[in-house]
């Protein structure tokens, strides 16, 4: 890892000198510009929003969200109340997003704002704990509910989940290496297809509302506590909804990929952050009505149980379903996460190898195989939905100091232009949920919460050493170009011919639209 604009400038030199490869001219001569393309329409730009959203969250948190809300109908404000606060949170990021249009997500407007230290803390944890977990839990979930009809009266094989799970990502992995438009256009149709199952969902449980099975959802039951409440338990009910919630952030990561971002970047944001609230909040409301509460916590995958009990000899449908979805979530988080990576070796916090692009392809494939191997490395590891607390909490860390980097932006460059800027109330009240919510959340769970802390702060050495200290040996650079040469040979990567004009913040007088 190394910062330094020395290796920068020693990446730029040609092959004939026996150093790295440059994306000033390919090697078979054309002058076209080397570059992450545009090919992400508003269409797309939906689909991998709803498609990182809908992954296996509404299909694992429903139990958790139960489990600590205490009742039914609590647990319903939950699901409600969780969609209005990411709504919140994904207008504060539309307004970030067309200010600060460089693909990296909160990572980049941090950078921008606070500078590299902040910067780096949420790109460390993100990249090597926040990321790869949230990738081995959706792949894992894949695997589970494939392979649960060949072992209907027990558990898959451990040895059989996680290599399902690897082999998923592997081809995944290549599918994004090898083109922009393919990986696309797997989200977009996966993600149709997760929507069509969460409909199929909500149509049998409206049905069996119709019928009169709705006994859970009436009120005196409803709320009827399965324990004492408490904030602390609302805190953690809360943090199970935002992991089905996870994800409304992501176009950010790939902003410049987007066809015209400054319009389709918060479009897609204001699409999808409603609709699939309705959607999970009909989901949860079908569950209830053909499932009791203990019926629902005592179930390990609640739309395969939910199948059983309505859709009798097609119950199949569901496990095959709830695949799909997860398919899709997968490929959805690779395609961002590896972005991250990119936008992340770009400002000298990796290696730079990872911010490089291949030359035919256009793809990050670098970037793309350090998701792929961290994600490995976790399901090899062992139990990943232990680490479920850990991921949401460093996640609505990373979004409260996003959303203050947006009110400190403003007084900060208060005559920058902002294509879209939203009532000030809006991050203000995001804040307060979130300082509320992670203080109990710390209250209720300080190991949890706190080893969240730990794991982002162990970044800090590791920035000052690879990162901040600028006078290394000459052996260090000497092995980094070594290794960059050589990834550039066997990847076929080269640095992205960027137009500055498409990441810099507006200086002229733009047309703004008030929230």
């Amino acid at each position: 890892m190394d910062g330094t604009e020395a290796t920068r400038r020693n990446c730029a030199k040609t092959p004939e000198s026996g150093t790295l490869l440059d994306s000033g001219e390919n090697q078979s001569g054309s002058k076209d510009r080397v570059t992450l393309k545009k090919e992400i329409g508003l269409m797309s730009a939906c689909a991998i929003i709803i498609g990182n959203i809908i992954g296996s969250g509404i299909f694992i948190s429903p139990k958790g969200v139960l489990e600590h809300a205490g009742s039914v109908g609590f647990s319903l404000i939950v699901w409600v109340l969780g969609g209005g606060i990411c709504a919140l949170g994904s207008m504060c990021y539309a307004e970030l997003g067309v200010t600060i249009p460089k693909s990296g997500g909160d990572y980049s407007y941090v950078t921008e704002i606070f500078g590299g230290l902040v910067g780096f803390l949420l790109l460390w944890s993100a990249v090597w704990i926040m990321y790869p977990t949230t990738l081995a839990v959706i792949a894992l979930t894949f695997s589970n509910y494939v392979l649960q009809p060949a072992f209907p009266n027990c558990l898959p094989p451990y040895i059989a989940t996680r290599l399902l799970s690897t082999i998923c990502i592997l081809l995944l992995t290549w599918v994004n290496c090898s083109s922009v438009r393919w990986a696309t256009r797997i989200q977009d149709f996966f993600t149709v297809g997760k929507l069509l199952a969460l409909v199929l969902i909500i149509v049998v449980g409206l049905v069996q509302i119709c019928k009169g099975h709705y006994d859970a959802l009436e009120p005196q039951t409803a709320f009827e506590f399965i324990r004492d409440p408490s904030v602390g338990q609302i805190a953690l009910a809360f943090l199970q909804a935002s992991f089905a919630f996870s994800g409304w952030n992501f176009l950010n990561y790939v902003t410049e990929e987007v066809v015209e971002p400054r319009k389709n970047l918060p479009r897609a944001i204001y699409i999808s952050i409603p609709l699939v609230t309705l959607v999970y909040t009909l989901t949860n409301i079908a569950y209830f009505s053909s499932m009791t509460p203990e019926e629902l916590l005592a179930s390990n995958a609640v739309a395969v149980t939910f199948g059983e009990k309505l859709l009798g000899m097609f119950s199949w449908v569901m496990p095959i379903s709830v695949a799909l979805s997860t398919f899709g979530g997968i490929n959805g988080y690779l395609f961002t996460s590896s972005r991250l990576c990119f936008s992340g070796a770009r400002e000298g916090h990796l290696p730079y190898l990872l911010a490089m692009i291949h030359m035919k392809n256009c793809t990050p494939i670098p970037a793309l195989l350090v998701c792929c191997t961290a994600t490995i490395v976790i399901l090899c590891i062992g139990e990943t939905h232990n680490l479920i607390n850990y991921v949401s909490f460093i996640n609505y860390l990373s979004y409260g100091v996003t959303i203050a980097g947006l009110l400190y932006y403003r007084w900060k460059k208060p005559k920058l232009v902002r294509p879209i800027k939203v009532n000030l109330l809006i991050p203000i009240s995001y804040l307060v949920f979130w300082a509320v919510l992670l203080g109990f959340s710390l209250y209720s769970e300080p190991v949890v919460c706190g080893m969240g802390l730990v794991i982002m702060l162990t970044g800090v050495p590791i920035y000052f050493i690879g990162v901040h200290w600028s006078e290394k040996p000459r052996w260090i650079y000497s092995a980094v170009e070594c290794v960059t040469y050589l990834g550039q040979k066997l990847c076929y990567v080269v640095f992205p011919q960027d137009d500055p004009s498409e990441t810099e913040p507006l200086t002229e007088n733009t047309e703004k639209s008030e929230l």
